[in-house]
């Protein structure tokens, strides 16, 4: 764990609204002179704290759907292991790859185009891995809600809990080869420089700042959030699977967990279970105690919870490959 003081704390927030915000923007929010503003910065990624500036896209418009896959092992050796994590992350449609603890003990999301292509990808998995896969659960991304990390700061906004990117749903966007070049560039590069785009596309900085405002209306591009290693703040990530009794009751549940400011993202899904919460926690104890005051709060309405915590992060893509 890295120890950070409030000004960097309020820097990684604003990063975290609009990573592509100039140094000058977020140091008159944040009272630091320009050059202060970037050498915190540059701190901060010297110590790993920042991994990189990401740009938010909604895949989803693009045309992909998002299967996600949890596994739990059984024979499992660590050179298996090994092996089976590196064929999953090598596959250029992988999103999201970890390794967890609690309901699984392996997450996973693939980008596809087609429900056959998945097929496809998931029978040569079995074909070379199937004895080592005790359960196998899958789930289908309809939308992510994705809440502003709040938890940053010591006065926190509450504000804050109204504002989320949504990402999924919507009418697909036709792009051309330039656009999904663009998204590709700056997927895990939010802040390069329009000038150094446009000469890695070798096109113009018109074109450049032209295509982006596009995506942008069109909610390709959701937004523009820095990557954070949470470990190093004192975070952990876990998440929770939650059956309800009572489904209609669905939305009361998030209206209140909406006011946590350590909940960042709600995902809405097909398949296992009707209701799932991501934090951003200090400890398993503090995550136990959100889920018990969720479950006084709404005691007829919860039937159980389980949940999973992100032990170690193979790989994350920021935009699909192919």
């Amino acid at each position: 764990m890295v120890k950070i003081d409030s000004k960097d704390r309020e820097i990684l927030y604003q990063l975290d609204l609009d990573s592509r915000q100039s140094f000058a923007k977020i140091g008159s929010t944040v009272g630091l002179s320009k050059t202060v503003v970037a050498y915190r910065v540059n701190k901060l990624i010297e110590n790993e704290i920042i991994k990189t500036f990401y740009t938010v896209i909604d895949a989803f418009k693009l045309g992909y759907i998002a299967f996600r896959i949890y596994l739990v092992y059984q024979y499992m050796t660590q050179e298996k292991e090994k092996e089976i994590i590196e064929y999953f992350t090598n596959q250029k449609l992988n999103w999201w790859t970890i390794s967890a603890e609690g309901r699984f003990d392996l997450a996973l999301i693939m980008w596809v185009k087609d429900i056959n292509d998945f097929y496809s990808f998931w029978e040569e998995t079995l074909k070379q891995f199937r004895d080592y896969f005790l359960e196998q659960q899958f789930s289908v991304y309809i939308q992510l809600y994705s809440y502003r990390h709040s938890y940053l700061l010591e006065d926190i906004k509450k504000s804050d809990r109204t504002k989320f990117e949504i990402t999924g749903g919507g009418i697909q966007v036709m792009i051309d080869e330039l656009d999904f070049k663009l998204l590709r560039l700056i997927a895990p590069h939010a802040r390069m420089p329009v000038k150094e785009i446009a000469k890695r596309l070798d096109t113009t900085v018109a074109v450049v700042n032209y295509r982006i405002k596009k995506l942008m209306k069109t909610g390709v591009i959701q937004g523009f959030r820095s990557d954070m290693d949470l470990a190093k703040l004192g975070y952990q990530f876990f998440k929770a699977d939650i059956d309800l009794k009572d489904y209609r009751q669905r939305g009361k549940i998030i209206n209140y967990v909406k006011t946590n400011p350590y909940l960042v993202r709600i995902d809405k899904s097909v398949g296992i279970s009707d209701l799932e919460l991501e934090y951003h926690v200090h400890s398993l104890e503090q995550f136990h105690e959100i889920m018990k005051d969720l479950v006084n709060k709404f005691p007829d309405v919860i039937k159980k919870h389980k949940y999973v915590y992100a032990s170690k992060l193979h790989k994350m893509n920021y935009m699909p490959e192919a």
